[in-house]
């Protein structure tokens, strides 16, 4: 797909969606890193479901790392992998205590150091919490950019280096979460919603709807 086109995809992302953002719930860094390490392999929904009372109580390195793995473990049960992520989190927050001074870093080889963070979620962190550009690319970012041709690679690395490549300035930061959206709710896995997409006469996906 030439740039010309990409240009104009993202133009129509903007204008409908002007100030996208993440749809985990949060109030402060920390609570977002928490947030998406707990959404591997889940849902948002799944994640602010739980997250929702267990911030009420603990929302700090100090207070979550307080409760002990055992409490996380059962604050978050209902999040898939519960077991390793809170074993992660309580890792994490007593590695931001001592190293960190409780405060979420904002350098990738940093957060990539940290349990349970990837480059995935080193890069939701970068763009949401601290303005950088990046893009983490998850299934559904990996669906939309192969699908519609935008980016098209056969893993994840390939996508997002692509996607930076591609991505006019004004737009890149706020592609990841226009992406994101666009994957989970009209360009889905399964019979995409093509004849709803504002980007149809654009997408290169060859069985498209006409």
């Amino acid at each position: 797909m030439n740039k010309a086109k990409i240009n104009e995809i993202f133009k129509r992302f903007q204008a409908a969606n002007p100030k996208p953002t993440t749809e985990l719930e949060y109030s402060s860094v920390f609570e977002l890193l928490i947030s998406v390490i707990l959404s591997a392999h889940t849902t948002d929904k799944s994640v602010n479901k739980a997250t929702r009372e267990l911030y009420q109580y603990a929302n700090t390195p100090e207070t979550i790392y307080a409760l002990g793995e055992d409490k996380l473990r059962e604050a978050i049960r209902n999040v898939g992998l519960s077991n390793s992520k809170a074993k992660h989190i309580i890792q994490t927050c007593k590695i931001l205590m001592q190293q960190y001074d409780s405060k979420v870093p904002a350098t990738r080889e940093a957060l990539e150091s940290l349990p349970g963070v990837g480059r995935k979620t080193a890069n939701v962190i970068l763009n949401t919490a601290f303005g950088q550009e990046a893009v983490a690319v998850d299934t559904h970012i990996f669906r939309v950019a192969n699908r519609t041709n935008i980016a098209p690679g056969k893993n994840v690395r390939q996508v997002e280096e692509k996607l930076l490549k591609v991505i006019a300035k004004p737009h890149i930061l706020d592609a990841h979460h226009w992406l994101v959206l666009h994957g989970r709710y009209i360009c889905i896995a399964r019979k995409p919603k093509c004849p709803e997409c504002i980007i149809k006469d654009l997408c290169e996906y060859p069985n498209k709807t006409p």
